[in-house]
């Protein structure tokens, strides 16, 4: 753990103003956005698993909240296509049937309890597992949830914080361990682990994206 921590303290003066900008902009849109502003962040997380983050930041640009929620099979699925997503037609199959979620999201982000929050978006939405759910609840603001992507989970197995990566898909309770290993190296770095992914991220990736 050291020596990611020495890692993240070297970055931390060159990008710690981007990532507070960007964590702003997170907050913003949690308590500032409306229903359909949420239900395209949470469109943006179905379409990233799987795929690229910059992929999705280009989808979810090109598409818009108004064509997440009321463009019709064709034209969504079109779209989808067009900015080259590799699996168009599940994607767009998951984010039509989630539609039933977007009057529920304003009052959803409310519960002080953000763990609820993942578990019942975990369960109920479609193309949204632990990792997705965590990454929705990070981008509209939750402070205190770790984005489990294979590429934070590789450097997590490279720094000794895990023993190997997961072999199959998460469950709660295997999402949950992985993610307390996370806790002590949030401490020791002064930030809170929506904040630290973004680091980390960066470490991985070069660029600080969402």
């Amino acid at each position: 753990m050291e020596n990611l921590l020495n890692e993240l303290n070297e970055i931390k003066p060159i990008i710690k103003i981007d990532v507070e900008n960007r964590f702003k902009e997170f907050e913003d849109l949690g308590e500032n956005g409306d229903s359909l502003d949420l239900f395209s962040e949470l469109s943006f997380c179905v379409m990233t698993a799987n795929w690229t983050s910059k992929g999705g930041i280009k989808a979810q640009t090109y598409i818009g909240k108004e064509g997440f929620a009321h463009l019709s099979y064709e034209d969504l699925n079109k779209k989808m296509k067009e900015v080259g997503h590799r699996f168009p037609n599940t994607r767009t199959k998951y984010i039509i049937e989630n539609r039933w979620i977007i009057p529920e999201l304003k009052n959803m982000l409310k519960n002080n309890n953000p763990f609820e929050i993942r578990k019942y978006i975990a369960k109920n939405v479609k193309g949204i597992g632990w990792k997705e759910a965590s990454h929705f609840l990070r981008n509209t603001g939750e402070k205190n949830l770790a984005i489990l992507d294979k590429h934070i989970m590789r450097i997590m197995l490279k720094s000794n914080l895990i023993n190997e990566l997961p072999k199959s898909g998460w469950n709660e309770k295997k999402y949950i361990n992985m993610e307390q290993r996370l806790i002590p190296l949030s401490k020791k770095f002064g930030e809170d682990m929506g904040k630290l992914d973004l680091y980390l991220w960066y470490l991985a990736k070069g660029s600080i994206d969402k």
